[in-house]
């Protein structure tokens, strides 16, 4: 179902001129599971992030509140989507996430691009896994159309790669290292696709 879908958002945002132009490419790992975590405003930068990195499948982490929508949980599913519960957070959320880094998978975590709690939490769970599971990171950054509203009025999308990093520190003091590590090649990311599209 991955693939069907796959082609047919392409389809869909490329004819509505939505399909995000893509920078960084290079960066992308060529073997091996890793970890891709990508700012987060809307849900097209969901389906721009899957469809750029097609044929390579993402598993995204999401919220378990959206698994218990009706059909939607059922959609998710099978586009490879886990359940985390945010607010309880059990072994799974570390578990799911570093057997599929182990079987060679991609991970994809959209910690909030703003600095709140919540994105911080995100950020350190994405560290967190990445330590214990001894796999890398790309961060990548999203700009452009945000919903529905924003595709049918044409908006543009952009996403690019940074660099990958492992996270070689130890212990709590080594997650709060790359955390910080972790926001300012984001935020450093997003500055850098606005400085891009302004000269456009």
């Amino acid at each position: 179902m991955y693939k069907l879908v796959a082609n047919i958002v392409k389809v869909i945002l490329k004819l509505m001129g939505s399909k995000a132009r893509v920078y960084g490419e290079e960066n992308l790992p060529k073997e091996g599971g890793y970890i891709i975590a990508c700012t987060h405003t809307g849900y097209v930068d969901i389906l721009n992030l899957g469809v750029a990195m097609y044929p390579q499948e993402i598993h995204f982490m999401a919220k378990k509140q959206l698994f218990e929508m009706k059909g939607l949980g059922w959609l998710i599913e099978h586009l490879n989507a886990f359940p985390v519960d945010r607010d309880n957070p059990g072994p799974s959320v570390i578990k799911i996430p570093s057997q599929l880094l182990k079987e060679g998978k991609v991970v994809g975590i959209f910690p909030s691009g703003t600095r709140n709690s919540e994105g911080t939490d995100l950020k350190q769970g994405a560290i967190t896994i990445a330590q214990l599971a001894k796999a890398q990171i790309v961060p990548a950054a999203y700009v452009g159309a945000r919903n529905a509203g924003d595709v049918m009025k044409r908006g543009k999308g952009y996403l690019i790669y940074g660099e990958p990093f492992y996270v070689t520190g130890k212990g709590k003091e080594g997650r709060e290292q790359f955390t910080q590590h972790l926001e300012r090649e984001l935020v450093a990311l997003t500055e850098e696709l606005e400085n891009r599209i302004a000269v456009k």
